[in-house]
């Protein structure tokens, strides 16, 4: 069910698509940004190409809130690299983190990253990552949320449109359909960094203790995260199951 939030902006999901079937991502960004107005976030993760979004959004709209919620459990690289991105590119940005610290987790729940089990993943993944996130709309009043989703990176994402809905929020996804070529394009065009342990063979970073280099052995990138048991975290998914069946339709 779309939220009153998502309500007040009642899009025509099917329209929209079809009228950006061929925009560009500055458009869509531009796009974004006419349509949410005030209620427009974007999230980061300060992963191995996060500096393109934030260059290609913040160009346009150099205020926008970034949303970054920190685990708590990131490479020290990591949140070096966000200190240089945050002063390169004068961003608004907002921390979140939950408010269970990393301690008192460990101590009651121990060290859930390390348990073959989903499940232990998943309340992992919820506590660290998607209630923060899920604050973080709430309190900036997010009506739309730009991500740098990309198709080729899971299964799940495959699935996806570039404008949507989660949780009653609107998901725009400029870059959905780049490859990885288009990301290396823009981001030597622009002179941007990539995160340092992109040097080390790393293709996705996410926390220090569930993130690894590719290896020869890996038949996807995200293989390298949490020991292949999972590819999504949890941020870019729907929250109940009849939002999960959703994005299996055919009219998403």
């Amino acid at each position: 069910m779309v939220s009153a939030i998502a309500q007040k902006t009642q899009l025509d999901l099917e329209g929209v698509n079809r009228q950006l079937v061929d925009a560009d991502a500055t458009s869509m960004v531009k796009w974004a940004g006419e349509t949410f107005g005030d209620g427009l976030v974007m999230s980061t993760s300060f992963g191995i190409q996060s500096a393109l979004m934030l260059h290609l959004v913040t160009r346009i709209m150099p205020d926008i809130p970034v949303i970054w919620v920190d685990t708590g459990y990131l490479p020290p690289k990591t949140y070096r690299f966000a200190e240089q991105l945050t002063e390169q590119l004068n961003l608004n940005l907002h921390i979140y983190q939950s408010p269970i610290t990393p301690a008192r987790m460990e101590a009651i729940y121990g060290r859930l990253w390390t348990k073959d089990d989903p499940e232990a993943l998943n309340q992992y993944d919820y506590m660290r990552k998607v209630e923060p996130m899920q604050r973080a709309l709430r309190d900036l009043k997010a009506t739309a949320w730009l991500a740098g989703l990309r198709a080729q990176q899971t299964h799940h994402r495959q699935t996806l449109r570039p404008i949507d809905i989660q949780s009653g929020i609107y998901k725009v996804l400029p870059i959905l359909h780049w490859n990885s070529q288009d990301v290396h394009e823009y981001i030597t065009k622009h002179n941007l960094p990539y995160h340092p342990l992109r040097e080390l063979g790393y293709a996705t970073v996410g926390d220090w203790h569930s993130s690894r280099p590719v290896t020869t052995e890996d038949q996807h990138e995200r293989d390298t995260r949490f020991r292949g048991i999972k590819q999504e975290c949890g941020l870019h998914l729907p929250k109940t199951q009849g939002e999960a069946q959703s994005l299996d339709s055919s009219s998403l």
